[in-house]
């Protein structure tokens, strides 16, 4: 009885997870609990340290480890953005190299005690330090069109008839580039459940989603070479119960770094 009670239990919380997943999280499980309780100690001690301000209709997540020029780039992306009501949160992961930003009160900065080299964690900082109805996320290599935040906006907070249909999160087209400014190509892929369970097609700087206990990211410790990264974990469980929809407009310039932190560049355009 213990175990067939142990295996409804497993396949109620895991059965969902293809089976390379759900391997991760046997072997990696260890990872997590040293990684969420220096995670929530962070968000204690940050939330001391930043201003009182008024929340803003979306707060902007980016994270970075000693990447000052391509931050300082990202940054005004996102400030660029038609949308103004945007508090940007720059989550530095211990690297302890924040550049000048711009004189902004949209603007905090805020740095780990430490390098934890887990997206996840850093990413969690920043979204638990928000305090808007929505969030979305860019990495310090990366750009935004300044339309991004408008677009993905406009069908978030769309008010159809049946309130069964509102979207909880959306992600626009990549335009993915070379370090040396080439077009490489358009990845745009409509959300399909089944597919999204064999093939990443989803990248984080894309997405904008409601602020929810359900907007977090993995917090194992995924070296380079442990597959799925983030990104898809993330879509993958928050679509599991809310309403993801997919806008084919290229909005970010998403580039194709060899010098990335978290990843490995090329595999991830498999």
């Amino acid at each position: 009885m213990i175990r067939r009670t142990a295996k409804r239990i497993l396949r109620r919380r895991f059965g969902w997870l293809p089976l390379y997943e759900l391997r991760n999280k046997v072997l990696l499980a260890h990872t997590v609990p040293g990684n969420w309780l220096f995670e929530t100690r962070e968000v204690h001690r940050l939330r001391k340290l930043l201003p009182d301000v008024a929340p803003s209709l979306v707060t902007t997540v980016i994270p970075t480890y000693k990447r000052a020029d391509a931050l300082r780039a990202a940054v005004e992306s996102a400030l660029s953005q038609t949308i103004a009501d945007n508090r940007v949160i720059i989550v530095d992961d211990g690297g302890g190299q924040i550049p000048p930003l711009p004189e902004d009160p949209r603007v905090v900065a805020v740095s780990l005690r430490r390098n934890t080299a887990v997206a996840g964690v850093v990413r969690n900082v920043g979204v638990r330090l928000a305090s808007s109805p929505f969030v979305a996320f860019l990495d310090d290599d990366n750009l935004w069109e300044p339309e991004h935040l408008a677009t993905a906006l406009a069908a978030l907070e769309a008010r159809p008839k049946d309130r069964s249909y509102r979207l909880d999160g959306v992600y626009t087209a990549l335009r993915r580039v070379t370090p040396d400014g080439r077009e490489m190509d358009i990845l745009s892929v409509p959300y399909d459940r089944r597919l999204a369970r064999e093939k990443s097609f989803f990248d984080t700087n894309a997405f904008v989603a409601r602020r929810n206990r359900a907007l977090r990211f993995s917090r194992l410790r995924r070296h380079k070479d442990v597959m799925p990264r983030e990104d898809w974990v993330l879509l993958y469980r928050y679509a599991r119960h809310h309403r993801i929809a997919h806008i084919p407009v290229p909005t970010v310039r998403y580039l194709v770094n060899p010098n990335t932190y978290y990843t490995v560049w090329d595999r991830s355009l498999d």
